[in-house]
């Protein structure tokens, strides 16, 4: 069955002037004449056999019909707006990344200001998430995520850094439980219940730690790190301002874990995309320049 659908010119007018509750303004904010607005108002009433408004003509108020449709429009003109901007190939609106939330706070968002600095016109909406991507499913228009290949099938893959991972804990902490972490609790996150068994068997380095305690989210375990509650397996990007000021120490360095962190786009990108992802790839070869993670020492000197 055919939409009944009234002139779009007409709709447009009566939600620009309920919303802005004087023809006037609605007239400013579309280009055109009062009269004009009247005119459509007038038509659209028509055509539906209703008031839409009533009372003084300075004076004017919505009636429950008019009340009623216009909530409807302000939905539906959403919806078309974000429906133009996901086809459109412009360089500002909404970018939506997806990325893991410790990697989010502890790497990404510090930079961020950058991107934001040279395109103010684009809009950087973030959500935390590590889950296997789908782009036939998700709405972002970018993740970021790390692991290993096959990738998703339809998108684009955008290598950023290879990962290395070291056990860490405080300066005091390590002062007393020395490099093979004697009695110190071994602190893990659900997110990656494997990260300690991976270091050791890449590593071959012994160690005496002490009971296993697990936290459920990565940044809970690495604020227990920093409170000298334990010893924890990380990535280094998400520590290495901790280690540059201090805060901790990574006795045994870092060695590659296997792991990737790449950018996924999508197949059908967008300009917004690819300079969000040409500014990623930028960082991340700034960062690996600029901070290079210390070496793992060997088995030997590990254990003297």
């Amino acid at each position: 069955m055919a939409r009944r659908i009234p002139s779009l010119n007409a709709l447009r007018a009566f939600e620009a002037a309920g919303r802005l509750g004087r023809m006037t303004l609605a007239a400013d904010e579309l280009n055109v004449t009062h009269s004009a607005v009247s005119r459509q108002i007038q038509h659209l009433e028509d055509v539906l056999g209703v008031p839409l408004f009533e009372g003084p003509k300075n004076r004017l108020r919505l009636t429950e019909a008019g009340t009623t449709l216009l909530s409807g429009l302000n939905t539906a003109f959403d919806q078309i707006d974000n429906s133009v901007r996901a086809v459109a190939d412009t360089q500002d609106g909404v970018l939506d990344i997806s990325c893991p939330g410790t990697f989010t706070m502890r790497w990404l968002i510090p930079r961020l200001y950058r991107f934001q600095a040279e395109y103010p016109d684009i809009e950087v909406r973030l959500t935390a998430s590590s889950r296997p991507v789908d782009f036939a499913r998700d709405s972002f228009d970018v993740a970021i995520r790390v692991g290993t290949a096959p990738w998703p099938a339809g998108a684009d893959v955008i290598p950023l850094f290879p990962e290395q991972t070291g056990p860490v804990l405080s300066p005091a902490l390590a002062g007393t439980a020395g490099k093979h972490f004697t009695g110190a609790a071994r602190l893990h996150t659900r997110s990656r219940l494997r990260a300690w068994d991976d270091w050791l068997t890449r590593s071959g380095i012994a160690v005496e730690a002490g009971g296993r305690v697990e936290y459920e989210h990565f940044y809970f375990m690495l604020e227990a790190a920093n409170a000298g509650l334990g010893v924890c397996v990380v990535p280094w990007p998400y520590v290495t301002d901790d280690i540059r000021f201090g805060r901790l120490s990574a006795p045994h360095g870092f060695l590659e874990s296997g792991h990737e962190y790449v950018a996924l786009r999508r197949a059908r990108r967008n300009r917004k995309s690819s300079l969000f992802c040409e500014w990623l790839e930028k960082e991340a070869r700034a960062f690996v320049l600029s901070n290079p993670a210390p070496a793992t020492l060997s088995q030997p000197a590990a254990i003297s």
